[in-house]
């Protein structure tokens, strides 16, 4: 079968506009028509049209007040030099707060602005008037007639989403129901023949429907509905099928995957037999084989499959339509001012969609960029922010301040701590442990290695720093490279734990694997970490101590940034062996050859040392019980000094 290609490759601010005006011009963005639903079941919902007060609230004269009605000219003269006596039941009469004024009365006296008065009387002792000490003003604590809403006046306009208070507003103005815009109704079709359902026992090549929830639940935060399709195999027939059905289903067809240029990617295919493809191909990374169309009146988007792909073209090409769809204006982007961290660079052509990590380290917002993969949905799930680089640049410098589009409350990240360093699986628990005591804070953890941190640190970017680095000429850790790398700056060095490092084997160890030594084998393939993590530090030195050359060893120049992406890696068998920690090893059921026991810590600069953040995930590692028992269970850990000041400098 011969090959699709794009249609074209249009600039984003271009495509977008395109899509747009073609959708004005067919009347698509026109608001849907309205329904008539209870005014309890309309939270959140559009109104259609006016909502005019058929009643006024209140609809009588009402007392504001618990006391009694009087007529106010009843209580002139009132003094404290002259009380007046009003007889009640005549001239005084007792009402609750609400009730409604007894005809002709048109004051109200607070109870505790009233004595009450015992006369005596042949049949008996009773209560028979109150005495006051000063005159009622006309309709004092009175509610009157219209004092909230008046009839005939205008309670909510046509294209207001509704809010708590306004469901009592529309309730006190005498309706039981509300005409709303019914909701945008999206159909979601996701294909592929090597989709299948989640809760399905996995064959190699399986992969997990798991976009369709993703993508529905955007729209459901649009205020939206959604309709998700069974899964629709590489057939064009089949999602040919799928969207006429779809078709009568929904406002709006979204077909995820099959977009692309492959020999089974029938989605623009599909689209342009049964109505018409408007451009096929974005000039975006990641996004760019996104197709936008039109059947049968309706439109139709073919997004990619890999799920920040999908997630970045859903939201920029069926968010404003979900809104116009609604009546509403679409939001505007929650941004912040950042500093970049490190560089990046970016291919010309293509604007990208950077996901980055944030934090506030001192009076700077510090952001971090994270996996930059259009299938790494982590990233998005870690990310607290995205930012664009434009199409006409190579990237950004480090340093460069930029603004970025929110993922999260800007309050959230102020109650960031950064950590920014070597990783370990311990840091993980370590997050999530914070995030149960004090629900407030969060960890945010960049790996990027040992140095890296410790660097990261020097330039002000992080409030800590994992290490592991061990020094070749003192065979001490990390003590000697924060003296080097911080002269004239005090920084506390606290252990975390200490760990178990060696060669992660598949089970059984196949190749009969026994250190080092093996790697020069032909028939070995290794897998690194990155340049200035400890790990890498450590394979090094054992390299140059058994007098291996770097180039000798098949697989050196390939890194993971992580003991997990390691032990994923010979789980895998993209590699035969790799220097990780036995709990990655434990994690992932693989065979584990001890190589050494090293130290980790964590690196602190005083200024941050003392503030309440850090304060308190110290307290959690010396003292969380929790947190210890679920590290040591994970196996290959000594925490005898966890939490312990191992030097100040």
């Amino acid at each position: 079968m011969s090959r699709n290609i794009y249609l074209e490759s249009t600039p984003l601010q271009e495509a977008l506009s395109a899509w747009s005006g073609r959708l004005r011009s067919e009347g698509l963005l026109h608001p849907l028509e309205g329904e008539k639903i209870p005014v309890a079941d309309s939270l959140g919902r559009v109104t259609a049209e006016a909502v005019m007060a058929v009643i006024s609230s209140p609809f009588y004269h009402s007392s504001a007040m618990d006391g009694y009605a009087v007529r106010f000219y009843d209580t002139f003269g009132a003094s404290e030099r002259s009380p007046k006596r009003l007889r009640k039941g005549e001239q005084a009469v007792y009402v609750d707060t609400g009730d409604p004024l007894p005809d002709g009365f048109n004051a109200v006296i607070m109870i505790e602005d009233v004595n009450i008065i015992k006369d005596r009387h042949p049949e008996g002792t009773g209560e028979h008037s109150i005495e006051i000490i000063s005159s009622a003003t006309p309709w004092q604590h009175i509610r009157v007639i219209g004092e909230d809403i008046v009839a005939t006046e205008l309670i909510l306009p046509e294209n207001q989403r509704i809010r708590p208070v306004d469901l009592g507003a529309i309730l006190a103005g005498g309706h039981t129901g509300v005409t709303v815009r019914k909701r945008p109704m999206v159909v979601i079709i996701p294909t592929g023949t090597e989709i299948v359902e989640p809760g399905t026992a996995l064959r190699k090549g399986d992969i997990i429907e798991s976009n369709s929830r993703v993508l529905g639940g955007m729209v459901t935060e649009w205020g939206g509905e959604y309709v998700r399709y069974r899964i629709v195999p590489d057939d064009l027939e089949a999602l040919k099928g799928a969207i006429l059905d779809a078709h009568s289903l929904g406002d709006v067809i979204v077909v995820n995957a099959g977009a692309s240029a492959g020999s089974e990617d029938y989605t623009a295919r599909a689209i342009q037999e049964l109505g018409e493809v408007i451009l096929h191909g974005v000039s975006m990374k990641p996004g760019k084989p996104v197709i936008l169309g039109l059947v049968k009146g309706k439109p139709v988007l073919g997004i990619p499959g890999y799920p920040v792909s999908a997630f970045l073209t859903l939201r920029l090409f069926a968010r404003p339509l979900v809104y116009s769809l609604q009546g509403l204006e679409m939001p505007g982007p929650e941004s912040l001012r950042v500093r970049l961290s490190r560089r990046v660079a970016s291919p010309l052509g293509h604007e990208e969609f950077l996901r980055v990590k944030v934090g506030k380290v001192g009076d700077t917002f510090i952001a971090t960029p994270v996996s930059r993969g259009a299938g790494v949905l982590m990233s998005l799930v870690r990310a607290d922010g995205i930012a664009r680089i434009p199409a006409q640049s190579e990237g950004l410098g480090a340093g460069t301040e930029i603004d970025i589009e929110l993922l999260r409350s800007a309050r959230e990240i102020e109650n960031t701590i950064v950590c920014i360093g070597s990783h370990d699986n311990a840091l993980d628990l370590l997050a999530n442990i914070i995030r149960k005591r004090y629900p407030a804070l969060s960890l945010s953890s960049a790996h990027v290695g040992s140095l890296g941190g410790l660097t990261a640190l020097k330039r002000g970017e992080a409030h800590m720093a994992g290490t592991h680095l061990l020094d070749e000429e003192t065979g001490e850790y990390n003590i000697p490279f924060i003296k080097r790398l911080f002269p004239d700056t005090k920084v506390v060095l606290m252990n975390l734990v200490y760990r178990e490092q060696g060669l992660l084997v598949p089970k059984g160890n196949p190749k009969n694997i026994r250190g080092f030594e093996d790697l020069t084998r032909r028939d070995v393939t290794f897998v690194n970490r990155q340049t200035g993590a400890g790990t890498r530090l450590l394979t090094d030195k054992y390299l140059k101590d058994l007098g291996i050359n770097q180039a000798d060893v098949r697989g050196y120049e390939r890194e993971e940034y992580t003991h997990m992406g390691v032990a994923s890696a010979v789980l895998t068998g993209v590699a035969d062996t790799g220097l990780a920690i036995l709990a990655s090893a434990v994690a992932l059921s693989l065979d584990f050859i001890p190589v050494a026991k090293e130290r980790y810590d964590i690196a602190i600069p005083d200024r941050f040392f003392q503030t309440d953040m850090i304060r308190k995930l110290i307290g959690i590692i010396r003292e969380d019980a929790e947190l210890k028992d679920m590290v040591a269970a994970m196996g290959g850990y000594d925490l005898s000094d966890m939490g312990k000041i191992l030097y100040e400098g």
